[in-house]
């Protein structure tokens, strides 16, 4: 069962603040869920934590995921994610400051749907925050939910 939230993992408050706005600017009215660290993010998907009790069938509609995070990095978060049988066909975009192909390249190969470059620019990046979201949020159709995958 998937939520309308969207799972935002950034440490910048000042990116945060940026996409939240620029998600309002472009009507996305889902509830976002801001994890800071690597660690709150894979505490909210799987129920643990600070977040023990909260259903982990319930996931968000997509994660955008910072390279760049304290505690654990997006890319090992990344890497949880798609080795939890619950959790490895859940949208991942990579959303991140970093151009080094490395990370590009690492992220795909562990499994990430997207990678977008944050743009320096104020008013670009409120158009590229704002293009993500209506991609992922309206356009994008998830795969169906899928009992069978868990066991495997």
């Amino acid at each position: 069962m998937n939520s309308k939230t969207i799972l935002l993992v950034e440490d910048n408050p000042d990116d945060e603040e940026l996409t939240l706005h620029a998600f309002e600017k472009n009507n996305i009215n889902n509830t976002i869920i801001v994890a800071r660290n690597g660690a709150d993010a894979l505490d909210y998907l799987f129920g643990t934590g600070t977040y023990a009790g909260r259903d982990p069938h319930d996931l968000p509609l997509v994660v955008l995921l910072d390279l760049k995070l304290p505690k654990i990095d997006g890319l090992e978060v990344l890497r949880r994610i798609r080795a939890n049988h619950e959790t490895r066909l859940l949208p991942v975009v990579l959303l991140t400051s970093s151009n080094e192909d490395e990370d590009r390249l690492k992220g795909y190969m562990l499994g990430a749907n997207s990678y977008v470059r944050k743009p320096v620019d104020f008013d670009e990046f409120i158009q590229a925050a704002g293009q993500l979201g209506i991609y992922w949020i309206m356009l994008n159709q998830p795969p169906p939910h899928c009992p069978d995958c868990r066991k495997r």
